[in-house]
């Protein structure tokens, strides 16, 4: 018997159920599921410091579990002395099993350990159903040996969903145990 994360057991059990009786879904593959989630992380002092970019693509791939890839810029900015194709952040595109372990992880170890948590904003999402997180401190997650970071930086999370809308895609999200503030 192969593995199954357990979110995404949960998801199949007790998600879609709660989903469709809460929205009336005729179909099964109407009800909304995660589909990517997107960590990024923009290290703009790499300009100075070409070393800080291998930094946040061991970082990436240590709290994610999968490599990282560095992003470059698109085009000049003078005043930043920023040249086209400088690599100035980092990102890590999970999906199907490790994109529900990452959730697991974030949801149970890592949001607890952020100082004073009384829950996520509500007001990420982008009008498409898609919500984005901003972590301030990379040292939330167990995976980071405080010793060796070099500088505390954030990074944000990109839930990607295939909601149609934001009202569905928060329900699936607090469904699948992200914390949000009670408004």
């Amino acid at each position: 018997m192969s593995y199954v994360p357990r979110l995404k057991a949960e998801y199949k059990e007790r998600v879609i159920s709660a989903l469709t009786e809460e929205f009336s879904y005729k179909n099964v593959m109407q009800v909304p599921k995660l589909q990517k989630i997107v960590v990024s992380k923009g290290v703009g002092a790499a300009i100075a410091d070409k070393k800080l970019i291998d930094y946040a693509l061991e970082e990436l791939a240590t709290i994610t579990g999968q490599k990282a890839v560095s992003t470059l810029s698109k085009k000049d900015v003078a005043n930043f002395k920023l040249r086209k194709g400088m690599p100035i952040g980092a990102k890590v595109t999970l999906r199907g099993e490790k994109m529900y372990e990452f959730l697991d992880r974030l949801v149970t170890a890592s949001l607890p350990r952020v100082r004073d948590f009384n829950g996520i904003k509500a007001n990420g999402f982008d009008g498409r159903g898609n919500y984005t997180l901003g972590v301030t401190e990379q040292i939330i997650y167990p995976e980071i040996n405080i010793d060796q970071v070099k500088k505390i930086n954030g990074m944000d999370i990109t839930f990607v969903t295939s909601a149609a809308t934001d009202k569905e895609a928060k329900s699936l999200l607090t469904e699948l145990g992200l914390p949000f503030k009670k408004n």
